[in-house]
């Protein structure tokens, strides 16, 4: 049963990076740094938070609970952060060490959390003029493993 929950953790963390992935990708310039609001967060800020919840995550799944908010850094950045921080904790789920916080509690908090973000950044995108097309994401090819920037192209989008 243990096994069946892990590969369902590692399913959702492959779920935020497909999705991650999608809203980041093309983002025009100028969109790292819009406020929708004066107390709303940047996008730079949200990439940069979810980051912070994989890292949280894998630090609970070694049976540590370390929190730590990184200060944003450039775009790129922190898109390669984002990836670097799924793919780690996706890395350690693939491997034989016990995980060591319940998959629920990992899924319902910062898995969750990450995919609320998101989709929050889908909603800025749209909000900055520069939607994110949208997708039968029942049909997208989302794999085990797939936690990289490079995702699959085949896609049912919308018209």
């Amino acid at each position: 049963m243990e096994a069946q929950k892990r590969e369902f953790l590692r399913h959702t963390v492959a779920t935020v990076a497909y999705r991650g992935a999608k809203a980041i990708k093309g983002a025009p310039a100028g969109f790292a740094g819009f406020k929708a609001f004066e107390t709303t967060r940047t996008p730079l800020e949200i990439l940069a938070h979810i980051g912070d919840l994989f890292d949280w995550a894998r630090s609970m799944a070694k049976g540590e609970t370390v929190w730590k908010d990184a200060p944003p850094r450039h775009w790129k950045d922190e898109t390669k952060r984002f990836f670097a921080a799924v793919k780690a904790f996706d890395d350690f789920l693939a491997s034989v060490e016990p995980v060591k916080s319940p998959s629920e509690k990992l899924i319902q908090g910062p898995v969750a959390d990450a995919l609320t973000h998101v989709g929050q950044l889908n909603l800025l995108r749209r909000m900055f003029d520069a939607p994110v097309c949208g997708e039968n994401y029942f049909k997208a090819e989302i794999e085990i493993g797939r936690v990289g920037e490079a995702q699959s192209a085949k896609r049912a989008e919308f018209d």
